[in-house]
């Protein structure tokens, strides 16, 4: 079984921060990068919000250059993810998918959160075939045609920027009657000439011979005036939030109603001693590149700290 002092799972800003700190602490720390190396913001074209970067970066090179960094100061970074975890005792176990052992005195997890979806079979149907959760990722495929996106928050705006600049029209599935973003994203959309909001509305499906040609919608859904209609689209993108990477820490770490990991106020401590967890997993306020990265330091001199006092 192979003993290590700080096991770090995710490889977002927070798990790579973490690792330069812990890298540069001495704690010669292990990172096991996931489904998803570098995180959600691989699937982001420009970052133009993150300190030093002022012309924006491309968020797949942001991170490869987070993973240099790490790599630098002896981090031991490795593709694949952890299947299993016991943390009833310490030092803690865990195995990788191959089957590896581990035997951890610190983790720090890292495992960010995914996109959710509306839970319509015919998202299942034709994922890959016109549905996404990921406009940056599949936006180019998708120039001059007809595209809806579903959502009404910050994200679900940004996306529908994103593809408004690739897209001959943007349609945006609002179930309220107002957007929830904020304010200079609401303006934005409004403004866009080949954006179109329609509010009050619910996607019932999606209809297409060889992938989506088109949705099912209906306004006012459940009421006297309510109206089922159809649009033609070429492909429909999910903006409706992010669902916390917890189940496999569920037996063991107390988690919120939504799932995320939940620690103690202005720490990355959790409620075992000697796991921590950064970056979008235990977030479900801000969700930034940024916070995520500041929290990755934070696990990381917590874990330092706590392995000084062993």
């Amino acid at each position: 079984m192979e003993k290590v002092k700080t096991l770090i799972i995710g490889s977002g800003p927070a798990g790579y921060t973490a690792a330069i700190y812990a890298g540069r602490a001495g704690l010669n720390p292990v990172l096991y990068s996931g489904m998803q190396p570098g995180g959600q913001l691989t699937i982001t074209t420009e970052v133009e919000n993150f300190p030093g970067y002022p012309n924006g970066v491309d968020g797949t090179q942001m991170m490869m250059d987070m993973k240099e960094q790490a790599a630098r100061f002896g981090a031991d970074l490795r593709d694949g993810s952890i299947s299993k975890v016991d943390f009833s005792s310490r030092p803690y176990h865990l195995t990788d998918e191959r089957g590896n052992e581990i035997e951890a005195d610190t983790v720090i997890i890292a495992t960010g959160a995914s996109a959710k979806y509306l839970g319509l079979a015919d998202e299942e149907k034709y994922r890959g075939q016109g549905v996404s959760a990921c406009a940056t990722c599949d936006g180019f495929f998708y120039r001059k045609r007809m595209v809806a996106v579903v959502g009404g928050g910050d994200t679900a705006c940004e996306e529908a920027m994103y593809l408004a600049g690739l897209a001959k029209k943007v349609y945006m599935i609002v179930r309220k009657p107002y957007l929830r973003a904020s304010e200079i994203m609401q303006k934005r959309v409004k403004e866009k000439e080949n954006i179109e909001i329609l509010f009050e509305t619910n996607t019932l499906g999606l209809f297409g011979e060889n992938g989506v040609e088109g949705a099912h919608l209906v306004r006012h859904m459940g009421e006297a005036n309510e109206e089922k209609f159809d649009i033609a689209i070429d492909g429909f993108f999910l903006a409706i939030g992010h669902k916390p990477n917890t189940d496999l820490f569920k037996d063991f770490i107390d988690l919120d109603e939504q799932g995320f990991i939940k620690v103690v106020p202005g720490t990355a401590s959790t409620n075992l001693p000697g796991i921590f967890a950064a970056g979008d997993v235990a977030d479900p306020v801000y969700r930034q590149g940024i916070v995520a990265a500041g929290s990755g330091a934070k696990a990381a001199i917590e874990a330092d700290r706590y392995l000084q006092q062993l």
